[in-house]
């Protein structure tokens, strides 16, 4: 299929047999994400932070689609006990991982640090999935072409590494410059998994995917203050529904001519909507020295170690 043809939920193909795992999946991207999958065949597990909005997502999507093979478990990727002790229950279930779609993820919120002591936005969106991926890496070798897709955003153009001051610590802290660090950190990490699943061998691809803009509710935080409020309905007036914004990520799981390092987005000039297509991100989201850095460092903060994937140092 041509990169630039439009491309909707009816080419995704019989999934029947696959594994997925979507993070973040009780709303937004991530459910319609795991609704198109479990459509398609795929058993699904979703994941979320909370029992309650477990219950709600899976009882909405039984309604929806009937009889689907479909399972909730609770993780917390700002937590990295709770992201160890999902792997734990994981392994306990599941032989094989054939699609990882680490999508859950905060959006520009007000300075705070995970349980761990991460900036939240970077420990959340990338510490997070960064760990999860590494506990789960040996079920993803074991799986002939499982794939990870990490999710980004147009937002990585904002993004900048400073490795001497990763968590923005003196009074740096933005809500914007940590969100774009964090969705620039999704991309480094993207790539760099794909460079080490071709330097080792491994039958595994990782791609990368962005929604465009899509009303999701991840934003919604940032109208809390009375004077906002009459502002939300004209920012979301026609913007992308979840639906719509999951596209790319569905893409990239799914469609069989992808290859390893692609990134997927809305075809529109600005990537703001559209049908997925492929796209391209920075320069400095290529920055192997970059994603060397970060991939070391990530290992240090988490203390999860990819020995599977282990390269000679560039």
């Amino acid at each position: 299929m041509n990169a630039r043809t439009s491309w909707t939920e009816s080419d995704i193909g019989d999934l029947t047999g696959t594994v997925a795992l979507v993070t973040g999946a009780n709303s937004g991207l991530g459910f319609e994400t795991s609704r198109a999958l479990l459509k398609a065949g795929a058993h699904v597990v979703m994941t979320m932070r909370s029992a309650e909005k477990a219950a709600v997502a899976k009882q909405a999507l039984l309604d929806d689609l009937g009889s689907v093979s479909l399972e909730t478990m609770l993780l917390d990727l700002a937590d990295l006990e709770s992201v160890r002790r999902f792997s734990e229950m994981f392994h306990g279930k599941h032989s094989r991982l054939d699609l990882l779609i680490n999508n859950a993820g905060i959006m520009m919120t007000d300075a705070q640090l995970t349980i761990d002591g991460f900036e939240s936005q970077l420990g959340t969106n990338h510490l997070g999935h960064f760990a999860l991926t590494g506990h789960l890496m040996d079920l993803i070798e074991a799986t002939p072409g499982a794939r990870v897709v990490s999710l980004s955003s147009l937002a990585h153009r904002w993004g900048f590494m400073e490795f001497g001051n990763l968590m923005f610590h003196n009074g740096s802290y933005t809500p914007r410059a940590a969100y774009g660090r964090s969705k620039l950190a999704n991309l480094l990490f993207a790539y760099e998994l794909q460079r080490r699943f071709e330097t080792t061998g491994v039958d595994a691809i990782s791609v990368a995917a962005h929604p465009g803009t899509a009303g999701t509710g991840l934003a919604d935080h940032l109208f809390n203050r009375w004077y906002l409020r009459p502002l939300k309905s004209l920012v979301f007036l026609g913007i992308q529904s979840p639906r719509q914004g999951a596209r790319p990520s569905l893409r990239a799981a799914t469609d069989p001519t992808a290859q390893g390092g692609d990134f997927f987005g809305p075809g529109s000039r600005n990537e703001h909507r559209g049908a997925p297509v492929l796209v391209e991100s920075n320069a400095a989201s290529h920055s192997d020295v970059d994603a060397t850095k970060l991939w070391l460092e990530s290992e240090r903060l988490t203390g999860v170690k990819y020995e599977s994937l282990r390269t000679p140092t560039k």
